[in-house]
C-alpha cells in the first residue's frame, strides 16, 4: 500500500513537471524590472493556455546560455544580439518580436545612448572618446556596448584606442554610477533608459550629454546609434511544435500592455550584419587569418574565381575558331548588309519618284493650263504675222517684234517642260543653298490653276528676308505640292471658301518655317494621330505616303515636318529648316 502511495506521488510529481513551461527572461536592469515588463505576457499564456503552467526565469545572459544549453527552458525572451549567438549555437527559433505602439517604427527600437557627464569641454563626437575610460553592463551586452561598438568602429574609434572599457555588470542603472563616482568618463546605456531615470526622479535633466546623438524623428529617446528589431519571443530546439504554435497565437492576440504588444517575428538580418561587420558571436571566423578562415569568410569570391578560370580555359579552347568562323560570317553579313542598303536606297528613290509622279498625274490639268497658255500665245503671234504679210505689208519692225514674242512664249513653254522633267527624272539629291521664298514662288504656279478651277484662293504670304537653307530643290517642290494637293483634297465642295489656302514663310526660333494653312474639315485627334503612318489615308483612291514621304524628306534635311488641327476650322502643316550654317558638301 505504502508503495502505491509513493509511486502516485512520483506520477503526479512528473505530470506536474511535464505542464511546466519554462520561460527564460534576460533581466538587463535586474530581475524585479524584467518580471514586472513581461509579468503581462506570463499572465496572457497562463490565461489562454490554461493546461500549461508557465513559469518565467529572470536570468543574466550567461545564465540564460547555460539554461539553453542544458535544455532547461522551453522559451527564451532576451535582447536581439543574444538571441542571434542563441540561434546560430543552439537553433532558437523566434516565434514574435516586441513592439511599441508609441514608436513611429515599433519593431526597430533597441539602440544605445552614449552619455557623458554634462560638463564644459564634454565630449560630443564619437572621436573624442578616444583615450577615455567607457563604462559598460557587459563587453558582450548588445544595446550595452555592441551596438555603440559599431558606431565607433565606423567613426574610427576601436576599442583599442580607449583607456580602458568599464564592466558595471547588471542592471545597467551601474553604468550611471559608474559616471558619478569617476570610474568612467562615458557610459553606454540602452534607448530610453535615460527618459526613465529621469522621469523616476533618479537623473537630473540637465546632469548628462549625449555623444554622437542622432536625428530621432519619430522616436521619443534620444539615441547615439542606428535602431534595431525589438525583442523576440523565442523557442528551444526541442520544444514541442504544438505548443509552440499555441504560444504563438497567444501572443499575436494579446492587447497592448503600457503601449507593449507582441507582433509578427521581424527580420534580424540588421543584427546578423552588425556581428558581420564587428567579427564576432557566429561571425567571429571571418576575424582569423587561417587559409580555412579565409575560405569560410570569402568562400563565394573563391567559388567564383575558380568558375572564371575554368570559364577561361574552356573560352581559350575555342577562341581561335569562333574568331575564323566568326570573320566569314561577319564578311558574308556585311556583304548581305551592303546589299540590303544599296536595294533600300534604289526603292526609296523609286518611290519618291512615284510620289512626284502622282503629284504631277493629280495636277496634269493644271499643268496642261500653264502649256497652253505660252502655246495659245505663240498660235495668236503666228496667225497676227500671217495676216500682216497676206495683206502685203511689210513693216519689219512689227514682224520683229512678233518673232521676238513667239520666241519669248517658246521659252517660257520649255521652262515649264524643263520643269516638269527635272522634278519626275531620277537624279541624286543635290543640296544647296536656297532662298525658301523664291523656291516656293516658282512652285505656286503650278498649282495656282487647280485651285482656281475650284474657286479656292491660294494666298502667298512670304517673308521677303529669309536666311538660305542647305536643301534639294526638287524635293523641297515635292513636299511643298504634295501638302498644297491635300489642303485642297481637304476643302470639300459647297463650302465658303473666301479664306482659301494660305501659304506663309517665315523666321522661326528653331528655323525656317513654311506653313501651309487650309480652312477644309479640320484634323481630327484620331486622324492627326496617324497622319504620318505609311499606308494611311483618308482618301478613297490614296495610297497612304505622301505625308510619310514627305517627313522623310524633311527630317533627312535635318528639320521637321508637325500637323496641327486649327481652332476655327481646317489645319496647319508646318515645316521647319534649319538655316544654312556651312558650304554644302
Amino acid at each position: 500500500m505504502r508503495l502505491l502511495i509513493v509511486f502516485c506521488c512520483l506520477l503526479a510529481a512528473a505530470v506536474a513537471r511535464a505542464d511546466e513551461v519554462r520561460i527564460g527572461v534576460l533581466a538587463y536592469q535586474g530581475s524585479e524590472r524584467a518580471a514586472r515588463d513581461f509579468e503581462p505576457t506570463v499572465a496572457q499564456l497562463r490565461r489562454t493556455l490554461p493546461e500549461h503552467r508557465f513559469t518565467m526565469l529572470p536570468l543574466d545572459a550567461a545564465a540564460i546560455a547555460a539554461a539553453v544549453g542544458r535544455g532547461e527552458l522551453d522559451f527564451v525572451v532576451t535582447n536581439p544580439g543574444y538571441y542571434v549567438e542563441l540561434e546560430s549555437a543552439h537553433g532558437v527559433t523566434r516565434l514574435a518580436t516586441l513592439e511599441s505602439r508609441e514608436h513611429a517604427v515599433p519593431t526597430d527600437s533597441v539602440g544605445s545612448t552614449v552619455v557623458v557627464p554634462n560638463r564644459p569641454g564634454h565630449a560630443e563626437r564619437f572621436e573624442d572618446l578616444a583615450g577615455r575610460r567607457v563604462a559598460v553592463v557587459a563587453a558582450d551586452a548588445f544595446g550595452g556596448w555592441r551596438v555603440v561598438w559599431r558606431e565607433m568602429a565606423e567613426a574610427g574609434v576601436e576599442p583599442t584606442r580607449l583607456a580602458a572599457l568599464v564592466e558595471t555588470g547588471f542592471p545597467m542603472e551601474r553604468v550611471i554610477d559608474a559616471l558619478r563616482s569617476g570610474r568612467a568618463d562615458a557610459g553606454v546605456l540602452r534607448t530610453c533608459l535615460l527618459e526613465e531615470q529621469i522621469a523616476a526622479g533618479r537623473v537630473r535633466a540637465d546632469e548628462f550629454a549625449v555623444v554622437g546623438e542622432r536625428a530621432a524623428g519619430s522616436f521619443p529617446c534620444r539615441l547615439s546609434s542606428r535602431l534595431y528589431p525589438d525583442w523576440p519571443f523565442a523557442r528551444l530546439a526541442g520544444t514541442s511544435p504544438d505548443l509552440a504554435k499555441a504560444v504563438t497565437a497567444s501572443l499575436l492576440t494579446m492587447a497592448p500592455v503600457d503601449g507593449r504588444a507582441w507582433t509578427a517575428p521581424q527580420d534580424y538580418s540588421s543584427v546578423h550584419a552588425l556581428f558581420r561587420t564587428l567579427k564576432i558571436g557566429p561571425y567571429e571566423y571571418l576575424s582569423q587569418t587561417t587559409l580555412r578562415g579565409l575560405v569560410a569568410g570569402y568562400w563565394p569570391w573563391f567559388a567564383a574565381a575558380a568558375a572564371a578560370l575554368a570559364w577561361w580555359l574552356v573560352h581559350v579552347a575555342r577562341v581561335e575558331s569562333l574568331v575564323r568562323r566568326r570573320t566569314a560570317e561577319l564578311t558574308r553579313e556585311i556583304q548581305e548588309r551592303e546589299k540590303a542598303e544599296q536595294a533600300a536606297r534604289l526603292h526609296r528613290e523609286q518611290r519618291d519618284q512615284f510620289s512626284r509622279l502622282g503629284i504631277l498625274g493629280e495636277m496634269a490639268s493644271n499643268i496642261a493650263h500653264e502649256l497652253n497658255q505660252p502655246l495659245a500665245a505663240i498660235t495668236n503671234y503666228a496667225e497676227g504675222m500671217t495676216r500682216y504679210i497676206d495683206a502685203g505689208r511689210s513693216d519689219t519692225a512689227f514682224l520683229r517684234d512678233g518673232a521676238r514674242g513667239i520666241a519669248g512664249q517658246a521659252e517660257r513653254a520649255a521652262v515649264i517642260i524643263r520643269r516638269i522633267r527635272g522634278f519626275v527624272r531620277r537624279r541624286d539629291a543635290r543640296r544647296e543653298p536656297l532662298d525658301l521664298d523664291v523656291v516656293v514662288g516658282e512652285t505656286l504656279p503650278l498649282f495656282a490653276h487647280a485651285a482656281a478651277r475650284r474657286a479656292i484662293p491660294l494666298v502667298w504670304r512670304p517673308h521677303g528676308a529669309l536666311p538660305a537653307v542647305n536643301a534639294d530643290r526638287i524635293e523641297i517642290e515635292q513636299v511643298l505640292l504634295n501638302l498644297l494637293q491635300n489642303a485642297l483634297d481637304a476643302t470639300p465642295d459647297g463650302v465658303a471658301h473666301e479664306r482659301g489656302i494660305v501659304v506663309t514663310t517665315a523666321q522661326g526660333e528653331a528655323g525656317v518655317e513654311l506653313t501651309v494653312r487650309d480652312h477644309g474639315s479640320g484634323l481630327p485627334p484620331e486622324v492627326q494621330a496617324r497622319l504620318f503612318d505609311p499606308f494611311f489615308t483618308t482618301k478613297p483612291q490614296g495610297l497612304g505616303l505622301g505625308l510619310s514621304i514627305c517627313r522623310t524628306i524633311v527630317e533627312s534635311h535635318g528639320g521637321r515636318l508637325t500637323a496641327s488641327a486649327e481652332a476655327d476650322g481646317g489645319a496647319t502643316m508646318r515645316v521647319v529648316l534649319p538655316p544654312a550654317t556651312e558650304e554644302p558638301r
